[in-house]
């Protein structure tokens, strides 16, 4: 007689819970961009949610204990010229965020504690070289301040964000990049392509170690590294049925698994738990979430359960564990968008009876440090990230773990053009310099300790100060040539002015004279005729007098 054995597993009876409507995150405007991106990336002090807005791109960024309806006003992060297209948060620290938008910039962003009390427009660091639109950013798991981004130029660039410098360009592809991925450690990275292949290199280099034909549908498709090394992968065949696959990194084009899920447009992300090795996707449309445990024995992929909801979702957020409340035996906790403006909180939860801290549920996690510095890992050195036991470190605050150390500041150091130092001698150059020593450094190092400065300056720098000052010079000498002709018009206006007065004092004069002119002339003429009268009086006296003698 013949019986089925029940496989064992610790997760087989995890159960998901949505929290109450109080509880979760109302009243925000979730973008409408039809980019392929979960718009929502969680940490353990802030959630941050790609919206829509006027003028550019933005993104709002809320405490976790600000839930409920959120102010149509609150403040964003919106500092982008178009559509922000993703984000993600820095694994080494909780307060920097990275954003990739449709104006072609990454821009990286430091959140004060507690949350934005103003619209927040200027970035700690622009990353300027991509050619069109940016839809990935993906931060390194080990190594500090390393961020990898993709274009739809097809190009890939790992960035060292404490220096604003490039320290890898893969130009290898022949289409868009739909996904990247690290491995555990960081020394290899895999990659899946619109020419329906998935790729696996080495970041250092930029070299194709290998690379296979990953799903063949031709809408997008998802790769990530498990722990231990595998691929899992998610797409769609010929006939528009999505699928997964496990595949060994040397033996891409024989997929361990390949599974057929269902019927339907919506882009599946795989979101991975490596403590646990369960992985939810989260279809964009649907209204499940599905997850799965990934096993050594055979079929190596473990159907558990279905987390159903009423509505769908456009993007979904997973919080690292290190956020999530262990007194629950939760191990995992999803931000789920719905179209309605709703942000959802999901609980996954492990049936315990026990209060007390369980172990097997919860091995040592990812920390908040880095495990070696972005110079480091370039010269070629590899390193598991570092990890801590949450018993030890955990801090229940509104059920989540709250970090213990103090707030990071991420700082650039912008590094001089070698160039310009060849010509250290002339004026120029000692203009420079003292530019170059007046910038300031920046690194993870906690607030109270301020940043030293360093001399290091760009070429573009130099030219921004160039053309700025240019510009000021351009300005100065237009409103000198107003205040000229102003001057000039008011000069001629006095002139004018006074040589009317003139005029008519001397009008004045000329009249005053003619008038005592001919007052003088009436006068004397008036005396003549007085004169004339008296001399004819007096003559014709005379006459008579002689007459009469």
């Amino acid at each position: 007689m013949s019986f089925r054995v029940v496989r064992s597993s610790k997760f087989r009876h995890v159960y998901g819970q949505a929290l109450k409507r109080e509880q979760c995150y109302d009243n925000i405007r979730v973008s409408k961009s039809s980019w392929d991106s979960t718009f929502c990336a969680v940490n353990p002090k802030f959630l941050a949610i790609i919206v829509e807005s006027a003028g550019g791109g933005a993104f709002i960024v809320l405490p976790h204990n600000k839930v409920g309806r959120i102010a149509a006003d609150h403040p964003l992060v919106g500092g982008h010229k178009g559509p922000v297209l993703d984000i993600a948060w820095c694994p080494h620290n909780d307060n920097v965020i990275a954003s990739g938008s449709e104006d072609c910039v990454v821009k990286v962003w430091q959140i004060p504690d507690g949350g934005l009390s103003r619209t927040l427009t200027e970035p700690v660091v622009d990353l300027v070289f991509h050619q069109r639109r940016v839809g990935l950013v993906l931060w390194h798991p080990s190594a500090l301040n390393v961020l990898l981004t993709a274009g739809s130029d097809n190009q890939v660039v790992i960035w060292n964000v404490g220096t604003g410098e490039i320290l890898v360009h893969i130009d290898s592809h022949p289409d868009i990049v739909y996904s990247a991925c690290f491995n555990w450690d960081g020394s290899k990275l895999v990659t899946t392509c619109k020419d329906k292949k998935i790729r696996i290199y080495d970041p250092r280099n930029g070299e194709i170690e290998s690379e296979a034909l990953c799903h063949e549908g031709s809408k997008a498709t998802r790769a990530i590294f498990l722990r231990h090394g595998l691929i899992f992968t998610t797409g769609f065949n010929r006939s528009s049925e999505r699928q997964y696959s496990l595949r060994a990194p040397d033996a891409l084009s024989e997929p361990i698994v390949m599974v057929e899920l269902d019927t339907s447009n919506g882009v599946m992300f795989p979101l991975y738990d490596p403590d646990t090795n369960l992985i939810y996707l989260c279809g964009k449309g649907d209204s499940v979430i599905r997850y799965f445990e990934v096993t050594p024995e055979p079929p190596f992929v473990h159907y558990i359960n279905t987390f159903q909801t009423p509505d769908p979702q456009r993007g979904i957020g997973m919080m690292p564990k290190r956020g999530c409340d262990v007194t629950t035996c939760e191990i995992a906790k999803f931000y789920r968008l719905n179209n309605n403006g709703l942000c959802q909180v999901i609980s996954m939860t492990v049936p315990r009876k026990s209060d007390l801290f369980q172990e097997d549920l919860y091995p040592d996690t990812l920390a908040e440090d880095a495990a070696v510095t972005a110079e480091e890992w370039i010269t070629g050195t590899d390193a598991d990230p570092i990890t801590f036991s949450l018993k030890d470190r955990v801090s229940i605050v509104q059920g989540g773990y709250v970090s213990q150390s103090a707030n990071k500041s991420l700082s650039v150091t912008r590094k001089a053009n070698i160039l310009n130092r060849a010509s250290a001698g002339t004026s120029k150059s000692a203009s420079n310099a003292t530019l170059v020593s007046s910038t300031s450094t920046i690194s993870n190092n906690n607030a109270s300790s301020a940043p030293a400065p360093v001399s290091g300056i760009t070429e573009k720098d130099v030219r921004d100060i160039t053309d700025e000052i240019r510009k000021l010079k351009a300005i100065i000498v237009k409103h000198e040539n107003r205040i000229r002709a102003l001057e000039a018009a008011f000069r001629s206006q006095d002139d004018d002015t006074d040589g009317g007065l003139v005029a008519r004092n001397a009008a004045n004069v000329t009249n005053n004279t003619s008038n005592d002119t001919k007052a003088s002339d009436s006068h004397n003429k008036e005396t003549n005729e007085q004169s004339g009268n008296n001399d004819n009086h007096g003559t014709m006296a005379s006459s008579r007098a002689s007459d009469e003698v």
